[in-house]
């Protein structure tokens, strides 16, 4: 009796800590590769949305550090071999970066980076890589990341995905509100026409022509010089549509303080900034 219960401390002094250290085993280098729900042109959209912004998330130099900042999007990077899949690729580093958290055994200054893959998968859905590693300057030492700064950056993306498809759920709705109010509009005009007629056809050609320009100019703008670039959304980073060239009529749809939508002469729709248009002379 007394040896059992001796086996039964042996085993719990031994194997239940073993036990514990093996759920805490961090896996480093694996990087993260996840289906994302959104188009290839949104995930790429909302990539170079996170690339651009000069963070990267999921580590820090100090404690007292949210993020690691002035990081740099760059081309490429002799940091990662060179892709040769499918994809479009992002990459964004940090040079001097003095033993950033979440790297394996970092204790130098070196350089973090990131890379970001994008692939299509359908019309919904896309996979998304990303890669992070740490490298030493000095000895050039590789310190793979355990994965905190991967699935940061990934619910960043993510986050960029939902606003982007959101914004364009707004103006698509605000664009068939406004449609439908210009529908109404020309209804109630053509019957306000109608019921003036002979008045108007008593109206010289000269004061009917001033009329017509006068709602003209309420609702149709011209390109300025330089032209004006159609987008998707209405913000800088949207995707652009076409790019329409100076002097090109296009007809107002939905009117804010500092995007128009617009419809071109083609039939068009789209968003431009109400600084690259003009009044009709």
């Amino acid at each position: 009796m007394r040896m059992r219960v001796w086996m039964c401390v042996f085993v719990s002094f031994f194997v239940l800590p073993l036990l514990a250290r093996e759920k805490t085993i961090e896996r480093f280098g694996e990087g993260v590769s996840v289906e994302v729900e959104g188009s290839q042109n949104d995930v790429i959209q909302a990539v170079q949305e996170v690339v651009a912004d000069n963070i990267i998330r999921g580590s820090k130099e100090y404690n007292k550090d949210e993020y690691i900042g002035k990081a740099d999007e760059v081309e490429s990077t002799p940091l990662f071999p060179k892709w040769t899949d499918p994809g479009s690729v992002f990459y964004k580093v940090r040079e001097q970066a003095i033993a950033p958290w979440n790297f394996k055994e970092a204790n130098d200054v070196g350089t973090v980076a990131v890379r970001y893959v994008v692939q299509p998968k359908d019309d919904k859905h896309s996979i998304v890589r990303i890669d992070a590693v740490f490298v030493e300057s000095f000895r050039k030492t590789v310190h793979p990341s355990n994965g905190s700064v991967e699935v940061a950056e990934l619910k960043d993306i993510q986050d960029h995905v939902a606003s982007i498809q959101q914004q364009r759920t707004q103006a698509a709705e605000s664009l068939d509100r406004r449609q439908q109010e210009l529908a109404k509009q020309a209804l109630d005009q053509s019957r306000n026409v109608e019921a003036s007629s002979i008045a108007l056809a008593q109206q010289s050609s000269q004061t009917l022509e001033e009329h017509v320009q006068q709602l003209r100019r309420q609702v149709e703008r011209l390109a300025k010089t330089g032209g004006a670039t159609v987008r998707s959304a209405p913000f800088s980073t949207a995707s652009v549509l076409k790019t329409i060239p100076a002097g090109s009529e296009v007809v107002i749809l939905v009117d804010t303080p500092y995007w128009v939508g617009i419809e071109t002469t083609d039939g068009q729709h789209g968003w431009v900034s109400r600084t690259q248009l003009d009044q009709l002379p």
